[in-house]
């Protein structure tokens, strides 16, 4: 029997990544499996939709917890709340995986991209792949487009549910005892979570 192939895949004459980062329990297997594959990660942590402030800095303490433990670089992207909200406008009731996580995307995306071409690096990549409730194919569209706003980038389109990163991302979580978040990040997620919860009597995790 051949050798079972592996669903992840390495771009050609890639040694480095800009990585951005959702926040810790997503990026912890992803930077794990990079690192095993002698490639260097910076974690760019730029998450401007997050809300309330105290949730963007709990959530922004782990990542940066987790890049030290690894002794892996970690820059800190701007919150800038208001102007998110502000590039969202029109678009507060869509449904989740609807037009304003499209644009979402689009939004931090661009900002990686661009924060890879100041450094000199041409890859780049999201954590964000690594959620089941997110839309694969909207996180590649928003790569694609952050790929065209900044020339001379490229976006490693990976799905890293796949190769067992999932349910290592689980372990690291209680290896690490990292913050789990409830929610996407958003008040608007936080909203239709709550609506679900209080229709279901259940909340979702692992977002």
């Amino acid at each position: 029997m051949g050798k079972k192939k592996s669903p992840l895949y390495i771009p050609d004459g890639i040694t480095e990544v800009v990585l951005h980062a959702c926040c810790a329990p997503c990026s912890s297997a992803i930077v794990e499996w990079i690192l095993a594959h002698h490639i260097k990660p910076v974690i760019f942590y730029y998450n401007p939709n997050i809300f309330p402030r105290e949730e963007y800095e709990t959530r922004k303490a782990e990542s940066k917890r987790h890049a030290d433990s690894l002794g892996v670089e970690w820059i800190d992207g701007d919150y800038d709340h208001d102007g998110w909200l502000e590039a969202m406008e029109g678009m507060e009731n869509e449904p989740e995986r609807g037009r304003r996580c499209q644009a979402c995307f689009a939004l931090r995306l661009k900002a990686t991209a661009a924060v890879a071409k100041e450094r000199g690096i041409t890859c780049f990549s999201t954590t964000l792949a690594s959620s089941r409730w997110k839309s694969l194919s909207q996180i590649a569209l928003a790569g694609a487009e952050a790929e065209r706003a900044v020339p001379g980038t490229l976006f490693w389109a990976q799905n890293w549910r796949k190769g067992g990163l999932y349910e290592r991302r689980n372990e690291l979580l209680r290896q690490y005892q990292f913050y789990n978040q409830r929610y996407c990040g958003c008040e608007f997620s936080m909203a239709r979570l709550s609506e679900q919860s209080d229709a279901s009597g259940k909340t979702t995790g692992d977002m």
